[in-house]
């Protein structure tokens, strides 16, 4: 019979958006547009140690996600990544292009190059390259914790403070 179990979900590697330090990782597949994962970057924020953000837009509950998901990619690119994320997440109604321009200008970022930077081929490529992973490792919904063997974590023991 045919081994019907998940991938493991891609060990952390340098292409991988990670802040924070310590030996303990958190790896977030997460939507932008989702409030449940909203909520929960607040709480894994608040925790000591390295947490991994991966991208899981789910368009058909979230229209806007693929195109949220670009700006972060692209900001990243400036070296902006998670201060896009958490704007995103901290004013969550306030997400079409007139509202990104505005945070770009706040994170000062050139906008030229965002605008380029989202639409590239290689932004799209990454965008789809950490969701075919979490589609691997099992991922059906958003957020999906993981710790960095691969186990799934439950939202409370992600956002656990450790020492």
């Amino acid at each position: 019979m045919e081994d019907l179990t998940s991938a493991p979900i891609p060990s952390l590697g340098p292409e991988d958006h990670v802040r924070g330090e310590g030996e303990v990782a958190v790896i977030v597949y997460a939507d932008l547009g989702c409030p449940h994962c909203a909520a929960e970057w607040r709480r894994i924020n608040q925790r000591n140690g390295r947490i991994a953000f991966r991208h899981f837009p789910i368009a058909s509950k979230h229209p806007r996600a693929p195109a949220l998901h670009a700006a972060a990619e692209a900001a990243g690119r400036q070296g902006r990544f998670f201060e896009m994320v958490d704007s995103l997440y901290a004013d969550r109604g306030r997400v079409d292009d007139p509202h990104l321009w505005e945070r770009i200008e706040e994170l000062g970022l050139d906008l030229e190059r965002f605008e380029a930077d989202r639409r590239a081929p290689e932004t799209q490529a990454r965008i789809r390259r950490d969701f075919e992973s979490g589609i691997r490792a099992g991922v059906s919904g958003t957020p999906a914790l993981f710790d960095e063997s691969g186990r799934k974590l439950s939202s409370a023991s992600a956002s656990r403070s450790r020492p």
